[in-house]
């Protein structure tokens, strides 16, 4: 087959030629490699050098898109390499506050010490330790809610505490009433684990609807339900509290276990929990991923007190235990009010960032809660989300195309997410205004 960059000339004569569109998604690297008899490592050659020369982008989790080249810029583009600018990444979504390491570190101190160090390097079990129930316990506690602290599990994220919570309820083959726009790492898991999603109807009230979801457990029983009834990701839709009820009183008729997501639920304390309704039905996810950072992170999962065995047997068999050390720190920082400090930051944070985005996309319709860290815009016809998130990256931005979101894949929304917590603020101001400007344009005409 020649060079890897003989193989990259011709694909970048693909694009010339129109024959590759912007926006349209390349084979994955391995298919690609099968089909022109190459190594994958050849491929991934071939990828890289057509992203040197800005003709593709790659979006982690979803795949290489051709992208929207400038004509000023095309004949460099099709055969010098060169290199891009720093692309601000709006699809990363992990809140970090000025001085949270500061704050983080001292707590941290004591762990050091070669006796202290001892204990917290031994494995943990998935209940935990009494000190890190305590603390969970008074870090998830609400109003309206209190869990109490022997119905607690712990995990390494609350990706794992999705996956165990669903092991645990559902055989292979099983069918999980989700969202008709839901958590994207939650497609992955029920791939793995074989379990069906069945996307159910919502409407202005958040969540799903009733008749949608009596009606798919009568074509064939629901194993489960899995919710984010509190600033959903992505529309940062919080539902109803009469809506709440409701649901809360079908799925007990029914029988139907719900699986919630609180994750981002820190920013909304106002919202009463499904949980608060439905205790015996209903297994709470949370983790410190978003209060304190994706690399010191603890999954947590509140059960029904019946469930705790078989829910805990599953973390267990899933490899998906927490790290003791991780409990200890996550512990120390509860009992010394360093998350609680880090949630009020990270509200007052996510406050100024909604401000930039109402100033930016005003004009547009871009649905989303004041107190979250993203939005969903719904682009202006005859924009595509596969051709905005292509014309994005050219300019330098990664944004979610709601086709990540949509679990019937021909009920696919022209609408994008905007991951608002990770880029400092000056970064965010600066893309949300270039997005706003690629969007006003409009794509061009051959992509429409």
């Amino acid at each position: 087959m020649g060079d890897f960059r003989d193989i990259a000339d011709r694909i970048a004569g693909d694009i010339a030629s129109g024959r590759l569109r912007p926006g349209q998604r390349l084979p994955p690297q391995r298919w690609f490699a099968r089909r022109h008899r190459i190594a994958p490592s050849t491929a991934g050659r071939v990828y890289g050098e057509l992203v040197r020369r800005g003709l593709v982008v790659g979006e982690v989790g979803r795949g290489t898109f051709v992208r929207a080249v400038p004509e000023r810029e095309q004949g460099r583009a099709l055969t010098e390499p060169r290199t891009l600018a720093p692309p601000v990444n709006l699809e990363l979504n992990y809140p970090v506050t000025a001085g949270q390491s500061e704050l983080l570190a001292p707590a941290l101190a004591p762990l050091l010490r070669p006796d202290v160090l001892t204990d917290a390097s031994r494995a943990v079990a998935a209940t935990g330790t009494a000190a890190a129930r305590e603390a969970a316990a008074r870090l998830l506690a609400l109003p309206g809610w209190r869990p109490a602290p022997d119905r607690f599990l712990f995990t390494g994220n609350a990706r794992q505490a999705i996956a165990a919570a669903f092991a645990s309820l559902v055989r292979p083959g099983g069918r999980v009433g989700v969202e008709e726009l839901t958590y994207p790492l939650v497609k992955e898991i029920a791939g793995r684990l074989g379990v069906v999603l069945v996307p159910l109807d919502g409407d202005d009230e958040g969540g799903v609807r009733p008749d949608a979801l009596r009606a798919a457990h009568r074509t064939a029983p629901l194993s489960a339900l899995y919710l984010q009834p509190t600033l959903h990701n992505p529309t940062s839709v919080t539902t109803t509290d009469r809506r709440t009820r409701e649901l809360a009183r079908i799925t007990a008729d029914l029988g139907i276990p719900v699986v919630e997501d609180r994750i981002w639920s820190f920013l909304h304390p106002d919202a009463v929990p499904f949980a608060a309704h439905a205790p015996e039905l209903t297994h709470v996810v949370d983790g410190l991923s978003k209060r304190v950072a994706p690399g010191l992170t603890v999954g947590l999962l509140v059960v029904p007190e019946a469930r705790v065995e078989a829910v805990g047997a599953a973390v267990r068999s899933g490899g998906w235990s927490a790290g003791r050390f991780a409990v200890e720190a996550a512990v120390r920082w509860v009992r010394e009010g360093i998350v609680e400090r880090l949630v009020e930051d990270k509200r007052a944070d996510a406050a100024r960032r909604q401000a930039l985005l109402a100033e930016a996309l005003g004009g547009f319709r871009a649905r989303t809660d004041p107190r979250a860290y993203f939005a969903w815009w719904e682009l202006p016809a005859p924009w595509r989300a596969d051709t905005f998130t292509a014309a994005a990256a050219a300019h330098g931005i990664a944004v979610t195309p709601g086709t990540a979101f949509a679990v019937d894949p021909r009920r696919t929304p022209d609408a994008v997410r905007l991951g608002l917590a990770s880029a400092p603020e000056a970064e965010l101001r600066r893309a949300l205004a270039t997005l706003a400007a690629v969007a006003a344009a409009g794509p061009p005409a051959d992509t429409r």
